[in-house]
């Protein structure tokens, strides 16, 4: 796990709106929003809510309907770690907050917001027979990186986790 990585390994600026990243209007109308933002507070279903939102978002940059098989594992992994860091922050952390889906040519990274205080860690040790307690096992294992950051101004944290776009 990295810690200290708050922004994607690509990203040359944090915030799209915070100027390097603007696109011009011809841009942004060939290409679908690389950033996707969904408001979990409040809200029943949260999970599969976050799974549509996501596969959704798949969608529109193309990754679903899948081609090959290995870009629809690519796809399935996605869907599955939204679902453990949601569900995480379901069972740990008081519920989610927010989800963000953050695009770009070499990965998708995840971010969970949550107000929780714990720090999710996978279990140690491992045991494939015991129930539950997989879930950051599973992040741990898909993704190419994972991490905690926490809020500077309030209680809470970004549980974030990255996987590779698929080739």
């Amino acid at each position: 796990m990295s810690t200290t990585r708050p922004f994607a390994a690509d990203d040359r600026d944090p915030d799209p709106g915070a100027g390097g990243g603007v696109q011009s209007d011809e841009t942004q109308s060939r290409e679908p929003e690389a950033t996707r933002r969904l408001q979990l507070t409040g809200e029943s279903g949260i999970v599969p809510r976050a799974r549509d939102f996501t596969r959704q978002a798949l969608r529109d940059w193309g990754w679903l309907p899948a081609a090959t098989a290995d870009r629809m594992a690519a796809a399935e992994d996605v869907l599955l770690v939204v679902s453990e860091l949601v569900t995480n922050a379901c069972l740990h952390a008081g519920g989610p907050e927010e989800l963000l889906l953050r695009r770009s040519p070499k990965s998708l990274r995840l971010e969970v917001v949550d107000g929780g205080g714990g720090e999710p860690a996978p279990r140690t040790p491992h045991r494939a027979g015991r129930p539950g307690g997989h879930g950051m096992f599973i992040v741990q294992r898909l993704c190419l990186d994972w991490g905690v950051v926490r809020n500077t101004d309030r209680p809470g944290k970004t549980v974030w986790a990255e996987l590779a776009a698929p080739s």
